[in-house]
């Protein structure tokens, strides 16, 4: 990935969009831009991402998304932190892989805002929330974790994100259309994402 032209580093994209590194960096932590981590940990962008999120600057003008974004992680940090919400899985898996897991946190968070964003169904971004879906199945595997005890950790993280995205309206002063428009979108990838972890569990042919 690292000699790919089709994925930038973390200074060739912010110099792309025109912000400090560090500004990128933030974006991508909360999710608001999709990163992925390299096995020694550097950040990449795919070129295709930064191009559209420079062609549609200033990103505050996509200011219902990041509010959202910005409440589903405040919610999931701190359901996981307090025991009365704490999830019984969390407990077996280890703090790598919990690092781990929050990396692929993030780039679910960044197709789901990317997808939030489309006027209409983007098959690509829906195919990378499949492809991350694997990804977190083969983690939660090689973790020892049942079927069960995946599908609990990924609903878990599905009821952070629409919680977060019901909380909006008032909020937002969303329409009703708007919101269930938010909903069905949440809910569109997040589907693609538990249908990838069934798939990975499913005995080869």
């Amino acid at each position: 990935m690292g000699d790919d032209p089709h994925y930038l580093s973390l200074s060739a994209a912010s110099k792309l969009l025109g912000v400090h590194s560090t500004t990128l960096r933030r974006w991508a932590d909360d999710g608001a831009v999709p990163v992925y981590v390299t096995p020694g940990g550097h950040r990449r962008f795919a070129r295709k991402d930064i191009e559209a999120l420079a062609a549609r600057r200033p990103i505050s003008a996509h200011a219902l998304g990041s509010a959202w974004a910005a409440r589903a992680l405040a919610q999931t940090r701190n359901d996981l932190a307090a025991p009365a919400t704490r999830p019984a899985w969390l407990a077996s898996i280890s703090d790598e892989e919990r690092a781990a897991w929050r990396r692929i946190g993030q780039q679910l968070m960044g197709v789901v805002l990317h997808y939030l964003n489309s006027p209409r169904d983007d098959a690509d971004l829906l195919a990378e929330a499949r492809r991350i879906g694997g990804e977190y199945a083969a983690r939660a595997r090689q973790a020892g974790m049942p079927l069960t005890a995946a599908l609990e950790a990924a609903l878990f993280f599905r009821d952070s994100l629409v919680e977060s995205a019901m909380g909006l309206p008032e909020e937002a002063h969303l329409r009703p259309e708007a919101s269930a428009r938010l909903l069905r979108r949440i809910s569109r990838v997040a589907n693609e994402v538990h249908l990838a972890v069934a798939a990975a569990y499913e005995p080869s042919p």
